[in-house]
């Protein structure tokens, strides 16, 4: 059934676990941004998916990180809400990692596989032990790095400063070839889940001059590295090593157990570790991957996407669309 944002909230508190993107003020962050946010539970089982309008009265449909709970009987309550949204095709991406299987409701008739919206391989750390341990696991370079920006005088620090770090998330889209959201996108993010603890915004200065930032989301044992900015200025002295750090410490004092990178290139580990020296740095997730690298995690790769389809001819069409356009649209 249908339920209302508090009774969603209360069903995500007896699950934890569940991924920051199903939780209730991801939902609401969405609904502030295009999308529409709908509720359902069926017993232990349930699902946010998120509905976004299209010409001719019609939508699409996409559970980012879910349903939540396996075994999930939702298949009836979905195609319901979907038909009701004129839902050209559902997206399910579910929270589950190789190699375990993918939740029983994609083994009902009519799902077909299809690409992710969110990156589907990532790195991921273990937040367990002391902090010497955490810095021990990491390689060396970036081991070294981290401890060059506090000597070389950076800092960081909880800021609200919003609108610098945005202006530095245009800087950094720019140079490294990534989009970027809003700065009211990012502000809105920031008071839905700042003051429930579930995200922080770090910065980091030099001599009291913003040089880089990113925002952190915590949910349960796991917190996700999911904005990143920095400027042009100062990158010698290597500010992004410690805000990582920092946002790792802040992630266990928080209670993860767990640290999402959140994205690298979608191939296996051998080729990664071929490739990524041959790639130069603005090489889009490449760039990333060498420096995620180094923080000593473990490279997971999620069990991916299906549609479920409502109206086959118009969701070719979509498709065809998407795919000028060089991908899927982000949830």
């Amino acid at each position: 059934m249908k339920v209302s944002l508090t009774e969603w909230n209360d069903f995500i508190a007896k699950h934890p676990n569940a991924h920051i993107l199903q939780s209730g003020a991801w939902g609401d962050l969405k609904s502030s941004f295009g999308w529409k946010a709908v509720r359902i539970i069926n017993e232990d089982c349930g699902a946010q998916v998120l509905f976004r309008k299209l010409p001719g009265g019609f939508s699409v449909g996409y559970i980012p990180k879910g349903p939540i709970g396996q075994g999930c009987g939702l298949y009836t309550e979905l195609d319901e809400v979907c038909r009701e949204n004129r839902a050209i095709f559902l997206k399910v991406e579910p929270d589950i990692w190789e190699p375990e299987k993918a939740p029983s409701i994609v083994e009902q008739p009519g799902w077909v596989k299809t690409k992710s919206v969110q990156p589907q391989r990532t790195v991921i750390i273990s937040l367990d032990g002391t902090e010497e341990e955490l810095l021990e696991r990491m390689k060396q370079k970036t081991r070294y790095n981290v401890k060059l920006a506090e000597k070389k005088g950076i800092e960081v620090r909880i800021s609200d400063d919003i609108k610098v770090y945005h202006e530095m998330s245009e800087v950094t889209g720019k140079r490294d070839g990534f989009g970027v959201h809003t700065l009211a996108y990012y502000k809105k993010a920031l008071e839905l889940f700042k003051p429930t603890g579930h995200a922080e915004m770090l910065m980091a200065y030099y001599e009291n001059r913003p040089v880089a930032g990113l925002i952190v989301f915590a949910q349960g044992d796991m917190a996700w590295y999911m904005y990143g900015a920095s400027s042009d200025e100062q990158r010698n002295r290597m500010p992004t090593y410690l805000l990582q750090w920092e946002a790792m410490k802040w992630a266990r004092k928080m209670n993860c157990k767990f640290y999402d990178l959140w994205g690298i290139p979608d191939v296996d580990e051998e080729v990664l570790e071929e490739e990524f020296s041959k790639k130069h740095s603005h090489d889009g997730l490449w760039g990333v991957y060498r420096f995620k690298r180094g923080f000593g995690g473990e490279v997971f790769r999620s069990v991916g996407a299906w549609d479920r389809t409502y109206y086959p001819g118009i969701y070719k069409i979509y498709r065809q669309i998407m795919r000028l356009r060089g991908g899927e649209e982000a949830g």
